[in-house]
């Protein structure tokens, strides 16, 4: 008798390439409307799968997590970032959560580059004024449209992972000197590579940056660790990269400070209550004082077929009765 194949729940549309694998696999339920799933669909979901593919929209809280049903033993989040998941609560019931760390490092780093050379040459103003009001446009005049050069500014990396190291090795390439805050230390040959700069005090390291690139993951150590307080360290022609998590940043204190001209200006890919975005920072994005993008950073197709084919690794692995290849323990975050 064969064995029953593993009712898998994706709760969003995957890359066909990726379903079409899923379906072959796995007796694969797929969300093929893309609709996002609201809180009573998720209940419904965990309560019924063997195995749960959430995304980043998905809240998988404890609330969720305490409706799962005896059969769920897998939680194959199709993300980099595990925020989204009561990780603690899925452990204690006996839930395995795993991640696809890695495959969008590259990508999201790329994005994270986009933007720091979007913000001080103010290229999304230029592109606007192009597009919107072609006639405002006269021709090239010595002072107009004027940006800032990052050629031999100093850039401040906030998280020196994957992605953090990434964007170090793009950013030298520009002429930036590259300075870190990280939890511990890099390796003396890969900061000697990169010709980082460590900085054990995080308000140090602010102070004295031209340009800042937020690059950790959301954790509760993480939430708001550029708090008000940190933000009006920054020198007042400095501007401030995200492409992490909306939470890292106390948005509020930033959209306060960019309306005030505290600091130049700020790009931004995430928002601290995605999707929802302060109006107050689309505004100022018409003014020109900052760049906004609809978290986009990891949006490529091979990143997102990467993505797939982790999160399918993971659940075969597992099924086969295997230790997953991305576990995720609360003990990481």
């Amino acid at each position: 008798m064969a064995r029953r194949k593993p009712l898998v729940v994706v709760t969003r549309k995957l890359p066909d390439t990726v379903e079409t694998r899923m379906r072959e696999l796995f007796d694969a339920r797929l969300n093929v409307d893309d609709v996002p799933m609201d809180h009573a669909a998720l209940v419904e979901a965990v309560r019924t799968a063997d195995v749960l593919v959430p995304t980043v929209t998905d809240k998988i809280d404890s609330a969720v997590m305490s409706q799962a049903g005896e059969n769920l033993r897998l939680i194959a989040s199709f993300s980099n970032g595990v925020d989204h998941i009561d990780v603690a609560s899925a452990l204690a019931r006996g839930i395995t959560v795993t991640n696809t760390p890695g495959v969008l490092t590259e990508d999201t780093a790329d994005m994270t580059m986009a933007l720091i050379l979007a913000v001080p040459r103010r290229l999304a103003e230029g592109a606007q004024i192009i597009t919107s009001d072609p006639e405002e446009w006269n021709g090239w005049a010595p002072t107009w449209m004027l940006g800032r050069r990052i050629w031999g500014k100093r850039l401040g990396i906030v998280g020196m992972g994957r992605i953090g190291q990434a964007v170090a090795r793009r950013a030298k390439a520009f002429g930036l000197q590259i300075h870190y805050h990280n939890r511990r230390h890099l390796p003396a040959a890969t900061e000697e590579a990169l010709e980082a700069t460590y900085w054990d005090s995080l308000d140090q390291m602010l102070a004295r940056m031209d340009i800042v690139s937020v690059n950790c993951p959301h954790t509760p150590a993480t939430y708001h660790l550029l708090s008000a307080r940190r933000l009006k360290l920054l020198k007042p022609d400095a501007y401030v990269v995200n492409t992490a998590r909306g939470e890292v940043i106390d948005e509020n204190a930033l959209t306060r400070m960019l309306e005030a001209g505290e600091i130049a200006g700020a790009g931004l890919d995430v928002f601290e209550h995605e999707p929802a975005v302060n109006p107050k920072l689309v505004k100022l994005a018409r003014q020109g004082k900052v760049v906004l993008l609809p978290h986009m950073g990891s949006a490529t197709l091979e990143g997102r077929i990467d993505m797939g084919e982790k999160v399918i690794v993971n659940i075969k692995t597992f099924m086969d009765g295997h230790r997953p290849p991305d576990r995720v323990l609360p003990s990481m975050l």
